[in-house]
C-alpha cells in the first residue's frame, strides 16, 4: 500500500453533511472549542452531540482509514517498542501491526498531517494510519511502557547529579522540598507504575554495578534493571526519611510506614530495610487504603462455604481458624469477617502484626516485641477489656493458643490463623504445640484452609484440552474431571503477557462435628480424616480449585500447583 491519501476536512461540515449533528450543535460546539483550545471533534463528542463511535467511523469512512477497537486488538509488545514511548505519548500513537506495506499505527487523530510525516521519519517505513479511541490508546500505553522510559531518564539525570554533587547523598535526599527534585520524580513514577499493575510489593535491591527494582504482581515477581547504581542509595534515603526512620543507621534493619496519594489512590506502605552487601535492600508492601475492606462475597468463597463460615463467626463464641502458607490471603479473609462482624452492639478488639487495614469502631492494637507486648500480652489485656470477639493475629506458640482457647470457651468468638498445610493438619498443628486436647475439643469450631490461585485474562484466554498424562491425573483426583475441556493463559497487553489478572481465593471449610471431636478425644488421626474427608459438605482445596477451572476462571497449571503443595492423599 502506498502512501495513504492526504485529504484535508472540516470535521463539523462532514458530520453536518452526515446528519448527525445541527448548525446549532456545531457553533455550540465551535464556541467550547474557542474557549477551552479543544479539537472540534473533542468539543462535539465531550458536548455529547456525537458518541466518540460515531464520530471515529465517520472519520474512518471519509478517509477510508480502518477503525480498531484496541479492547479486542491482540497487542504485538515488541513491535510497540519500535516507536520510542516519549513520542507514542507525544502522538498519541501506537504501532499494531507490520507488512511488507509497512506499519499500520493507531491513531487519536491519524487527520494530522505533520503528526504522520513525523511518525514516519521516525520509524522509516510507510505509516498507515488508523482511528483509535483515546482513552483506550493511553491506557495501553500505560500497560505496554510501564513508564520504564521516563524512569530511566530520572534516573540517568539524578546519577549525573549525584557523580557532580559535592553534597551528602542524604542531604540531597532531604533537601527535596521541590517537588521536581529528581529522587522524588522517581519515586512518583515507580509507585503509579506499581499501582497501575496492582502490585502488592516494591524491591529495591542494589547490586554492584546496577539496581534492581522488582514489583510483586498476583503473587509473581517483574523486574526492571537500571544501570544507574548510585541511585540506591539516594532512593533509601529519601524513603528513609518518608518513614521517618534513621538515615544515618545503615548497618542494621529498619520498619517503618508513611501514606501517600497515588492516581487519586491512598495508598499505606510498609517499609523494611535491611543491610546487604552492595548497600540497602529495601521491601515495601502496598496497601490501598482507598479500595475499600472486601466483602465476604468477593473472596471467591463458593457459596455453600460462605454460608458456613458466615454462620459460624455470628456465633457467640469459639475460636474459628483461618490456616494456609504465607500469601495466601488468611489476613484479607480474616478482614472480610471483621467487616460483616463490625456493628455498634459489638466490641471488637484485634491483636496485629502488623496492622495492615484501619477499620472505624475496633480497638486495633500493634504487637511490639521490642517493650514486651507480645500476642500473648494483648490477648490477656483484651479479655479484661469487656470484648464479644477478639482476633488474634497469628497463633504462633502454646501460650498464644491456649489463651485464645480458654477465651472461645469463656463466652468469647476468637478468630485466628495459623500456618498449616490443610484444614485437616490444623488439629495435629495445634495439638503438637502442647494445647491440651480437651480445650481443642471444647472450643475449636471449624477451620478454614485456602490458597490464592490467579485469575485467567478475560481477553486472551484460549481453550485447552489436557494431555493424556494430565487426564490420568485429573481421573485420580475426581472421576470423570478428564473429559472437561478447560481454559489456559495465553497472554496480551491488558494481563502484561502473563496471561492472569487477579486472584482469587480457594477454600476447605472443617466444621467440627461430634463425630470429629471423638476420633480427636480417641488420638485416632487416621479415623479423624477419613471422617473430615466424608463429612457433608466438605470439598478438598484441590479440589476447589479444579471448580474454579471447570468455570474458566483459572487454568489446569493453578490447579496442579496448588495440589503439588499439599499432602498426598488429601486431594482425593
Amino acid at each position: 500500500m502506498e502512501n495513504p491519501v492526504r485529504k484535508k476536512v472540516r470535521v463539523g461540515d462532514l458530520l453536518l453533511e452526515k446528519k448527525l449533528i445541527t448548525e446549532e450543535q456545531l457553533m455550540q460546539a465551535l464556541a467550547e472549542q474557542k474557549k477551552t483550545g479543544k479539537k472540534l471533534g473533542r468539543a462535539i463528542t465531550d458536548l455529547g452531540f456525537v458518541s466518540e463511535d460515531q464520530l471515529l467511523s465517520t472519520l474512518a469512512a471519509f478517509f477510508n482509514y480502518p477503525y480498531i477497537d484496541l479492547s479486542r486488538f491482540r497487542i504485538n509488545q515488541q513491535l510497540v517498542m519500535k516507536l520510542p514511548e516519549t513520542h507514542a505519548r507525544r502522538y498519541r500513537s501506537i504501532v499494531l501491526s507490520q507488512d511488507a506495506n509497512g506499519v499500520l499505527v493507531g491513531m487519536s487523530d491519524p487527520t494530522d498531517l505533520m503528526v504522520l510525516d513525523d511518525l514516519q521519519r521516525i520509524l522509516q517505513t510507510p505509516v498507515n494510519p488508523a482511528f483509535v479511541r483515546e482513552q483506550e490508546l493511553l491506557t495501553i500505553l500505560d500497560s505496554v511502557y510501564r513508564r520504564q522510559e521516563q524512569m530511566a531518564t530520572i534516573a540517568g539525570e539524578l546519577e549525573g547529579e549525584l557523580r557532580g554533587s559535592e553534597f551528602d547523598i542524604s542531604e540531597m535526599a532531604s533537601a527535596s522540598d521541590v517537588n521536581d527534585a529528581p529522587v522524588v520524580r522517581l519515586l512518583q513514577s515507580l509507585f503509579e507504575d506499581a499501582v497501575q499493575v496492582k502490585a502488592s510489593d516494591i524491591h529495591i535491591e542494589p547490586e554492584e554495578n546496577q539496581l534492581r527494582i522488582r514489583l510483586r504482581v498476583d503473587g509473581e515477581l517483574q523486574e526492571q534493571v537500571m544501570k544507574e547504581r548510585r541511585v540506591a542509595s539516594a532512593l533509601v534515603s529519601r524513603l528513609k526519611i518518608m518513614s521517618g526512620l534513621d538515615i544515618s543507621e545503615k548497618r542494621l534493619p529498619q520498619d517503618g510506614r508513611f501514606n501517600i496519594r497515588v492516581l487519586q489512590k491512598n495508598i499505606d506502605v510498609r517499609l523494611s530495610t535491611m543491610p546487604v552487601q552492595f548497600g540497602e535492600a529495601v521491601v515495601m508492601r502496598l496497601l490501598d487504603q482507598s479500595a475499600g475492606m472486601l466483602d465476604m462475597t468477593t473472596l471467591g468463597m463458593p457459596e455453600k462455604v460462605q454460608q458456613r463460615f458466615d454462620y459460624l463467626i455470628h456465633r457467640p463464641h469459639g475460636l474459628v481458624l483461618v490456616t494456609g502458607p504465607t500469601g495466601s490471603g488468611k489476613t484479607t479473609t480474616l478482614y472480610a469477617a471483621l467487616t460483616r462482624l463490625n456493628q455498634p452492639a459489638k466490641k471488637i478488639i484485634t491483636a496485629e502484626d502488623p496492622i495492615e487495614y484501619r477499620l472505624p469502631r475496633i480497638n486495633q492494637v500493634q504487637i511490639n516485641p521490642k517493650v514486651g507486648l507480645e500476642f500473648a500480652t494483648i490477648l490477656r489485656a483484651a479479655l479484661r477489656q469487656d470484648p464479644d470477639i477478639v482476633l488474634v493475629g497469628e497463633m504462633r506458640d502454646h501460650e498464644t493458643a491456649e489463651i485464645g482457647l480458654r477465651a472461645a470457651m469463656t463466652g468469647h468468638m476468637v478468630l485466628s490463623t495459623l500456618h498449616t498445610n490443610d484444614a485437616v493438619s490444623t488439629i495435629a498443628r495445634l495439638l503438637d504445640m502442647g494445647v491440651d486436647r480437651y480445650l481443642v475439643a471444647s472450643s475449636l469450631r471449624a477451620v478454614v484452609a485456602q490458597r490464592l490461585v490467579k485469575k485467567l485474562c478475560p481477553h486472551c484466554q484460549q481453550n485447552y484440552t489436557p494431555d493424556a498424562q494430565e487426564k490420568i491425573w485429573l481421573e485420580s483426583l475426581e472421576t470423570g474431571s478428564s473429559l472437561t475441556t478447560f481454559r489456559a493463559a495465553s497472554g496480551c497487553h491488558h494481563c502484561h503477557n502473563t496471561g492472569y489478572q487477579g486472584r482469587i481465593g480457594v477454600y476447605e471449610l472443617l466444621e467440627m462435628t461430634q463425630e470429629l471431636v471423638a476420633a480427636m478425644r480417641r488420638d485416632d488421626q487416621q479415623a479423624f480424616a477419613e471422617q473430615a474427608l466424608r463429612q457433608p459438605g466438605f470439598r478438598a482445596l484441590a479440589l476447589c480449585a479444579l471448580d474454579y477451572a471447570r468455570e474458566g476462571i483459572t487454568s489446569l497449571d493453578e490447579v496442579f500447583r496448588v495440589s503439588a503443595t499439599l499432602d498426598e492423599g488429601l486431594s482425593g
